[in-house]
């Protein structure tokens, strides 16, 4: 019989690293910390790339460490004491090493508690790009140790993790914010600086975590505060286009399309040319906001992106095919349901509607149309409905100032302005 090694457990684990890959990590951190380099001090507690095939506990208490870190290394730099930073990141690397996203993601929330409590008691801003790299990495592993949880026990839901994950971020976030140091967007890093430097990736990645938890009222504690001190116009530009893609997508969900156009359109023209995924990430939402606006765009652009799901949308609209319109939205209905934009796609119907009854108008020729002739061209559309149906439908336009007009229910005639009866400035916003 053979006795495990000292660094295994009696499954025959590592408990611990090896001695050069500690020794190289806790160099890299000492050399980059004692120098007060920022990047370098980021680039230190980065973890290497997550497992693809995960094994390893599915549970985990979701709360971040509280046995506290398996490695006992020693670190004392300029009399402060990093020896939790660097136990806790040897940790990290273990479980990655080990494949346990559970224990990766306990390892890592500890590591963003600590570097939490060594920002406070720091002075100035040299260490935001390490707690920027904390934060993505506590997102990451918390979204990735959740779903990997969720499919080996089968619960959906499961969302433990990162919610988790949003109270430690949540800490940062105030850290950041009330410092009391003047923000000054374009001093260089230091123990001068201010660390409002770093709210707004920290605002960007809650925005995210808020969205993925379907937590949108959240989003509202974070708007004000920011914008008040106009920390959404001093970041660098990822972050400032990341930050009007999230608002443009809580604009959204309030109905406030105007503002949502807005934001999403800075979003596209200050988005990075090579950038393609996160272009087509923006027109997701700015393609149903300018739809409904009665903005269409081009094929090309569809074509550039890949949006094929928008092609059969905008096809019924331009036409007035209704059944084109109809039957794409609900092809790709699971798809916008996803995305949140299905009932803002299903608000166009009314404009397909209205080009339907001005090539009617123009088929009959004048300003009196029998709504028997309106309920013909749904019946040819394959789509039939009786007279009340169309009455009711050339009500809510009427109602909406797409169609000038007004309805003789007495005689079921549709009876049109003799000037500009279908006024595209209603229409197109």
């Amino acid at each position: 019989h053979k006795s495990n090694p000292p660094d295994s457990d009696s499954d025959g684990l590592p408990i611990m690293l090896p001695r050069s890959s500690i020794n190289v990590i806790k160099t890299k951190l000492n050399d980059a910390v004692s120098a007060k380099d920022p990047h370098a001090i980021a680039s230190a507690v980065d973890l290497p790339p997550l497992p693809k095939t995960p094994s390893g506990s599915s549970g985990g208490n979701g709360g971040g460490g509280a046995s506290g870190p398996q490695h006992r290394e020693h670190l004392k730099i300029d009399g402060v004491d990093w020896s939790n930073v660097l136990n806790l990141l040897l940790d990290a690397h273990l479980a990655i090493q080990s494949n346990d996203l559970a224990q990766t993601y306990e390892a890592q929330s500890s590591l963003h508690s600590a570097l939490n409590h060594a920002l406070g008691s720091s002075k100035g801003n040299w260490l935001i790009p390490a707690l920027h790299v904390v934060c993505r990495n506590t997102h990451r592993t918390a979204a990735l140790a959740d779903e990997y949880v969720n499919r080996s026990t089968g619960n959906r839901n499961d969302h433990a993790r990162l919610q988790n994950a949003v109270t430690l971020l949540q800490a940062s976030y105030s850290k950041t914010l009330n410092d009391r140091v003047e923000l000054r967007p374009n001093d260089p890093l230091g123990e001068e600086g201010s660390k409002k430097v770093g709210v707004l990736y920290i605002v960007n990645q809650l925005f995210s975590m808020y969205f993925r938890l379907n937590t949108l009222r959240l989003c509202k504690n974070l708007l004000k505060p920011v914008e008040s001190r106009n920390i959404h116009e001093s970041g660098t530009m990822g972050e400032m286009v990341t930050y009007r893609y999230y608002v443009g997508r809580l604009n959204m969900f309030e109905d406030q399309y105007d503002l949502a156009e807005q934001n999403f359109d800075y979003a596209l023209r200050h988005c990075h040319r090579s950038a393609v995924a996160n272009k087509k990430r923006i027109l997701n939402y700015l393609v149903p906001v300018k739809l409904l606006r009665g903005r269409l765009p081009t094929s090309k652009l569809l074509q550039k992106y890949s949006l094929h799901e928008f092609v059969p949308l905008l096809n019924g609209m331009r036409t007035g095919n209704l059944m084109e319109f109809s039957d794409g939205l609900m092809k790709n209905q699971d798809l916008f349901i996803r995305r949140g934009t299905y009932l803002l796609l299903e608000k166009c119907k009314m404009i397909c509607y209205r080009n339907l009854f001005k090539r009617v108008y123009k088929i009959v020729g004048k300003e009196q149309i029998r709504l028997e002739y309106i309920a013909r061209s749904f019946k040819w559309l394959g789509m039939p409905i009786d007279l009340d149906e169309v009455e009711c439908i050339l009500a809510n336009l009427i109602f909406k100032q797409y169609i000038r007009g007004y309805l003789s229910h007495a005689k079921r005639v549709l009876v049109l302005s003799k000037k500009d009866p279908f006024p595209s400035s209603k229409v197109i916003k």
